[in-house]
């Protein structure tokens, strides 16, 4: 039997197309803040993460950064690729470490156009993320002008345990504040308000969800939203898998 990764376009794949496509890919480790794209440079590789999220981040003038999107392992990195363009949009790295034990696997740009000239599964199965991708990235935008900080904070940390193994994020709360568009001190705020309520637990470098449907009900509705969007989209994971299966991006 097939044995897939842990990422969810390539176990949307039937055996036969993975098995073929396995054949360009190689595994490649995921540690914090490793770069993968640099925005205006070629894309020379397509990346499947298999746990932890990278930050897919718009770089202005004066060398401040405004995330655009997260990506874990629901998707891939150099979506560009497929909508017909060569050069990245954005800068993408990673934001918090994936497992180890899970590493994330590449796709040269060259193997990645061939697969999808074939106009196959793997061509379906990217469009639709495509398409989730571009829906995360409106409904972010409207989230980022309309919802408070905590609201917002409350659905990063709901789409970053969506993609990590167990309750534990690494992250600091200057990088929050970077990726929330707040002030840290801003986020050492709300971050004191969801620990002292019993949602998460507040350590160095280290934010623990503890009581996951409470961090739901002080999201905004952008995380339900997006999650039904890519549900829909996307086809659900494979049975085997359901002790390593996302609880659903985003």
């Amino acid at each position: 039997m097939t044995v897939y990764p842990h990422n969810r376009l390539l176990r949307a794949l039937p055996e036969h197309d993975y098995s073929r496509i396995a054949l360009s890919l190689t595994p490649i480790p995921f540690p914090f803040k490793q770069a993968f794209h640099k925005q205006g440079e070629p894309i020379e590789r397509f990346v499947f993460p298999s746990s932890g999220v990278a930050s897919l981040v718009n770089v202005m003038a004066d060398g401040r950064m405004v995330e655009v999107a997260t990506i874990g392992n629901e998707g891939a990195l150099g979506t560009s690729v497929f909508l017909g363009g060569d050069i990245a949009l954005a800068d993408s790295f990673v934001q918090v470490p994936g497992d180890p034990a899970a590493a994330a696997l590449s796709m040269s740009s060259a193997a990645f156009k061939s697969e999808l000239q074939r106009h196959g599964t793997f061509f379906d199965v990217l469009g639709r993320y495509s398409q989730a991708l571009q829906a995360l990235v409106m409904q972010s935008t409207a989230c980022n002008v309309l919802h408070s900080v905590e609201e917002r904070c409350a659905r990063w940390l709901l789409m970053t345990h969506d993609r990590v193994t167990g309750n534990d994020i690494y992250l600091t709360h200057e990088f929050l504040g970077m990726m929330l568009g707040a002030r840290r001190p801003t986020v050492s705020v709300v971050l004191g308000t969801l620990a002292k309520a019993g949602l998460i637990q507040n350590a160095t470098k280290k934010i623990v969800v503890l009581d996951r449907r409470r961090l739901e009900d002080a999201s905004c509705e952008c995380y339900e939203m997006v999650r039904s969007t890519f549900d829909r989209l996307l086809p659900q994971d494979r049975p085997e898998s359901s002790q390593h299966r996302s609880r659903v991006v985003r």
